[in-house]
């Protein structure tokens, strides 16, 4: 995913002020920013819930396409197997880069479920340390996190600030990632 693509929050030290993609933001920090220089802004990337230094400059016009062949995506890196699992990928229909393609393609759809949940609870996770890491309950507020217990997570950080509180909980249910 490019930059521009990225689901972006911004905060004025406990308050949420803006949601969007990077031009969006970057908009509204300009503005923030301007009108308190003092401001504590941040900004957070919602698919992985960590502070992102956005480029506040100027942006000039895209290069002109290049000419060749559109590159396909296809990565070359190393896998190292045994070779029992060698022999096996060997004997597989359309070779060994297939049958992993394959591999991996069913191991991504059979584990989504757990996938998707892990990267919710890591991008809470990660939001809760940089904006509450010193709140009151933090440390109970993380285990009813990484526990999956919604109901005691949002009773632990209730006393917090209202758009953090709500944030938190937005990260662990999956709602950021689909406004």
């Amino acid at each position: 995913m490019s930059d521009k693509d990225r689901d972006l929050v911004l905060f004025d030290g406990p308050r949420r002020i803006a949601r969007g993609s990077d031009a969006a933001v970057v908009a509204v920090f300009r503005k923030a920013l301007a009108a308190s220089p003092q401001a504590a802004l941040r900004v957070f990337d919602l698919a992985t819930g960590r502070p992102v230094d956005l480029d506040l400059r100027e942006k000039e016009t895209a290069p002109a396409p290049k000419r060749g062949r559109p590159r396909l995506g296809v990565a070359a890196r190393e896998v190292t197997l045994l070779p029992r699992q060698w022999d096996w990928l060997a004997t597989q229909p359309g070779g060994a880069s297939a049958a992993l393609r394959r591999l991996v393609d069913q191991a991504r759809k059979t584990g989504a479920d757990d996938d998707a949940r892990r990267r919710r609870t890591d991008a809470a996770y990660g939001f809760m340390v940089e904006m509450a890491g010193d709140a009151p309950d933090f440390e109970e507020a993380s285990r009813a996190l990484f526990a999956g217990d919604r109901a005691r997570l949002a009773t632990l950080i209730a006393p917090w600030p209202t758009d953090i509180h709500a944030q938190i909980l937005e990260l662990f249910d999956g709602a950021a990632s689909t406004k």
